[in-house]
């Protein structure tokens, strides 16, 4: 038995007071930064429309402008055997006429006013956004509203569409070293899922596509009640009864898709593959796990462990680019979906390190996060990082208004502190748990490879002392 003084007995106690205090401290330091969201949100005015609609706005005393965000519950996901591709071409069809505004009307009249207008589509959502100066409020919900309820398509905007598409699919996916190859290899691992074809679509869907079956896609899944209108800036007095007048008698009575929002159910395990491009530079590791939906109880502690990984300025893998770095590049690719979610990271090994010698960098981390949970200090480093970004979107309208319209049915009331909620609760126990349960129970590795010269000339620097490798890749790249 040892003995401990009393004075050390007093030095313990200190300490342990000196711990429980930094670390309340520390709580109420993000307590105090969250504020803002807290203040923000109070501002929002909720309301749902008789036809499901649902409707956020955020007066801002101060602006000069106002952003207009949808979102429709409408992606890649939704699309038939024959109709790949469907939810991204009728994003690009909404731009391209409606009854009132035929034609270019849409693009030159926001053009007129200098507005800031885009959208984008995903496996679950398709989004539409702009931004324009407060007095021409009433006119962007005019034109909003005509184009999402009442589109005209013809066989001539439609091929035109289709042929921006393509070429988008070109520059994008087929003329990237490794970009058809490696998406193609991938998305044979969730095949048969409402995830097993690219957002982007397919070709020979695209180039069957008409009028009328366009026209079918947007009758089944542009609906009020699969809709998100968030407006945020200087919102005028009258804005509510414009919002009704354009968008409470919108009725579709076309019956609505079954959309199917079970979990997928992968097997976790190790897979290894490989794809050769004779275009590659240089080879390429792709590391893959799959995690939860963006729903799931385990979705915070994930995306604090994905911000310590690789994301964060000071992340391990970052880190360990700051002294005798294996690695030239490292990329990471979170997938956030409703029914699923990836993990991704791609990195570039220097010369005279090989793709196995990288995998197994990353696997050491993993390994040393599921057998130690972090520490509080560097968890409540990553909320504060999380919370800044989201901090940071106060000072972006438009951005407030995207988010504000994406938000997931568990945030219907909270879209700025619901997500927080969750994120303040992870413990270190819950952070390295996800890493055990998702991220040691089966690594997706795909190796990118470039012609056979290439990779030999590269496994011979693999063998030279680190130093002339170095010196022979500076002057090779």
């Amino acid at each position: 038995m040892s003995l401990v003084s009393k004075g050390s007995l007093f030095a313990v106690a200190l300490s342990m007071f000196g711990t429980l205090s930094a670390q309340e401290h520390t709580a109420t330091s993000l307590a105090q930064m969250a504020e803002p969201l807290y203040q923000w949100e109070s501002r929002i005015q909720y309301q749902t429309l008789n036809n499901g609609l649902q409707l956020r706005l955020l007066p801002l005393p101060d602006s000069q402008s106002v952003s207009i965000a949808s979102q429709f519950a409408v992606g890649s996901r939704d699309e038939g055997s024959n109709e790949r591709g469907y939810a991204h071409l009728f994003e690009h069809m909404l731009f391209k006429g409606s009854e009132q505004a035929p034609g270019e009307t849409y693009l030159q009249t926001i053009g007129a006013y200098a507005g800031r207008f885009n959208a984008t589509t995903w496996f679950d959502y398709t989004n539409y956004f702009l931004t324009l100066p407060a007095e021409a409020l009433e006119l962007g919900l005019v034109l909003e509203a005509d184009r999402f309820q009442r589109p005209v398509l013809t066989a001539a905007s439609v091929n035109s569409e289709i042929d921006t598409v393509l070429q988008e699919m070109a520059q994008s996916v087929d003329m990237q070293p490794y970009a058809r190859p490696a998406m193609e290899h991938l998305l044979t691992l969730v095949a048969g899922t409402s995830y097993g074809h690219p957002v982007i679509g397919v070709r020979e869907d695209l180039l069957a596509a008409t009028p009328k079956n366009l026209v079918q896609f947007h009758r089944q899944h542009y609906r009020p009640e699969t809709m998100q209108l968030s407006l945020v800036g200087a919102l005028h007095s009258d804005t509510l009864t414009w919002v009704e007048r354009e968008f409470a008698f919108w009725q579709n009575t076309t019956p609505a898709p079954i959309r199917d929002n079970q979990p997928l159910t992968i097997e976790r395990g190790d897979h290894h593959g490989s794809v050769t491009d004779t275009r590659g530079p240089w080879p390429v590791l792709l590391l893959g796990w799959h995690t939860v939906p963006s729903n799931h109880k385990d979705a915070a502690a994930i995306a604090l462990l994905e911000r310590y990984l690789v994301q964060d300025s000071a992340s391990l893998i970052k880190q360990t680019r700051l002294s005798d770095p294996d690695q030239l590049m490292v990329i990471s690719y979170p997938l956030r979906l409703e029914l699923h979610g990836v993990t991704a990271l791609a990195l570039v090994p220097r010369a005279r390190a090989s793709l196995d010698r990288l995998a197994n960098n990353v696997k050491v981390l993993i390994d040393d996060l599921a057998q130690t949970p972090m520490s509080e200090t560097q968890l409540n480093r990553l909320k504060n990082n999380w919370l800044n970004e989201q901090l940071s979107l106060l000072n972006d309208p438009q951005a407030l208004a995207v988010t504000m319209s994406a938000t997931s049915n568990q945030d219907t009331l909270t879209p700025l502190t619901g997500p927080w909620a969750r994120i303040k609760e992870v413990t270190p126990e819950q952070v390295q748990r996800v890493a055990q349960d998702y991220f040691k129970a089966g690594t997706v590795r795909l190796d990118l490879l470039p012609p056979w010269y290439k990779r030999w000339g590269k496994h011979v620097l693999e063998w030279l002392p680190d130093s002339w490798a170095d010196s022979l890749e500076e002057k090779l790249l």
